[in-house]
């Protein structure tokens, strides 16, 4: 297969392509599968896989987690296979967690896009996605604050992207999943500035 770069008509495709399956609802379609309430409808009314969690299902939490991740990195690994270039790849990611956080089929309406970016890494650049687990772990578990843990990662990465990888198409998706992601927990922002946020562990 010969490379496809990003101004060919098929890299449309491929970029549209990523954007309906990360506006997919995982939540919704665990939810449904198991019999649960509809995410929308509780807790937080976020469609994803901490607001499950929040119902006392872990295991409908880990399905809708694993399928949120699934929707960012699938369409990145098949794009491989099509020897396509990263600034392809950076376009797909981007699509994959806008089609998440902003999806066709919930009327726009959709998660905060953690997961989904944590796939997203994974498929453009893997030693960045570990980092971001890195990240996210020590703040999880040094405050006991998902939101927080994964603010400060994903701002991290823009910075350990242009410093460690000088790619300037890795930055600029790094860059832009930052602000996506805070725009997304501005709730979370302003929640954890009042000290209301919740805890993991704490309902």
């Amino acid at each position: 297969m010969l490379p496809i770069d990003l101004y060919q008509p098929f890299s449309l495709l491929l970029v549209i392509g990523s954007y309906i399956i990360g506006s997919i609802s995982s939540a919704v379609l665990v939810s449904r599968s198991m019999g649960l309430a509809d995410p929308r409808t509780i807790g937080s009314g976020n469609p994803g896989a901490t607001n499950i969690l929040r119902s006392g299902n872990k295991k409908a939490a880990a399905l809708t987690l694993i399928g949120d991740l699934a929707k960012g990195l699938l369409p990145l690994l098949l794009a491989r296979q099509l020897h396509v270039g990263t600034e392809l790849l950076c376009a797909m990611a981007l699509a994959a967690i806008i089609g998440h956080m902003y999806p066709l089929f919930l009327k726009f309406k959709g998660g905060k896009g953690v997961a989904t970016t944590l796939g997203a890494l994974l498929g453009v650049q893997p030693l960045l996605a570990l980092i971001w687990i890195l990240l996210w772990l020590s703040v999880a578990k040094l405050t006991r604050y998902s939101s927080l843990a994964a603010l400060i990662a994903t701002l991290s990465i823009p910075l350990i992207a242009w410093f460690g990888l000088q790619n300037s198409s890795i930055t600029l998706l790094s860059s832009l999943i930052a602000i996506l992601v805070c725009w997304r927990h501005r709730g979370n922002i302003n929640n954890l500035l009042q000290g209301t946020e919740g805890q993991i562990g704490k309902s």
